[in-house]
């Protein structure tokens, strides 16, 4: 299986330089188990799918955490037909992807429930793509049913579904909904948008 994001950060400030190469120390952990590769639009993150949304997290946080506004976009891929397999993307551990959906949901409801603070405050939105799944509304409307429960639930928007609370939770959330739901061994994407320190009022 393949497995990999490709992420634009944007921190709004005049030393947008500057946040950028300081926040990406924080992803040296993961380094080892990463392929990266940036140019000038973007930054590709291969590796295990259950690692890509932490990795995500300590960046934005790391970012974020000088209180400038952040955003974090990002396009997230697994099994992607068109990408060879690679050996970096085997999951570490089984992520579940094939048991029954009412499993699926109470697992990710735990594991979110589980998930440490960061102190971070974000709103994220995103869109669930399961593609090539039989039944593929079962697993979109499985994922909206753990996003009303997960405590991070913000609202429904056209064309995507809104997050709002601390970077631990939400991102655990994200990962839950990309990891559990879709065909085990089928194409799923994902498309997020995440932002802190916005100077916009909350609606």
């Amino acid at each position: 299986m393949f497995s990999g994001a490709q992420l634009s950060l944007y921190p709004m400030t005049d030393d947008f330089v500057g946040v950028i190469l300081s926040a990406l120390g924080a992803l040296d952990p993961y380094r080892p188990q990463f392929r990266i590769e940036t140019d000038d639009l973007s930054t590709l993150v291969v590796g295990p799918p259950e690692l890509l949304f932490p990795a995500m997290r300590d960046l934005f946080v790391a970012a974020a955490s000088g209180g400038v506004h952040c955003v974090l976009s990002a396009t997230v891929s697994r099994g992607c037909p068109g990408s060879p397999d690679d050996d970096i993307c085997t999951p570490l551990s089984g992520i579940g992807a094939d048991r029954p959906l009412e499993d699926r949901m109470r697992d990710a409801r735990s594991t979110v429930a589980a998930a440490e603070t960061t102190g971070q405050a974000v709103a994220a939105q995103f869109s669930l793509y399961p593609l090539g799944a039989d039944g593929h509304m079962d697993e979109i409307w499985g994922c909206i049913d753990f996003l009303k429960s997960s405590g991070v639930f913000d609202r429904e928007k056209n064309f995507c579904t809104k997050l709002r609370g601390d970077a631990g939770p939400v991102f655990a959330t994200l990962s839950e909904a990309f990891l559990r739901f879709g065909a085990p061994e089928g194409h799923v994407a994902l498309d997020m948008t995440v932002s802190a320190n916005s100077p916009t009022p909350v609606a």
